[in-house]
């Protein structure tokens, strides 16, 4: 189910209580880490304020301080950048731009999960 700017439609007669257990068991290939390996990937939300772009870079330099260290399991990075447009990190840091969201709507409590393997 896809749930656009946090609308609960669909979810439980949309009430806005959970109709469902959020809890994703870990997949079978990563509770067996004698065979294989699966990388943590880094996905960092970011404005385009320049303290936030600090804040980034010091991030980014820590992970791939952190990524080179033998047996380190860190695999990709992502920045998502929710200005709406590209700023001065994206060449630095690999980075995807995404639509800010309607003014008001981050004071509204949800729940996203995000499951990602590198």
């Amino acid at each position: 189910m896809l749930r656009h700017y946090g609308s609960l439609e669909g979810v439980a007669g949309g009430d806005g209580k959970l109709g469902f257990d959020p809890i994703i068991e870990m997949p079978d290939h990563v509770k067996n880490r004698k065979t294989s390996k699966a990388p943590f990937h880094v996905a960092l939300t970011a404005t385009d304020a320049p303290y936030n772009k600090w804040q980034c870079r010091v991030m980014y330099y820590w992970y791939k301080q952190q990524k080179k260290l033998p047996g380190s399991e860190m695999g990709g990075f992502t920045r998502i950048l929710h200005s709406g447009k590209s700023d001065n990190l994206m060449d630095e840091i690999p980075t995807i731009v995404v639509d800010p969201l309607p003014s008001g709507l981050d004071r509204v409590s949800y729940c996203h999960f995000l499951l990602y393997f590198s």
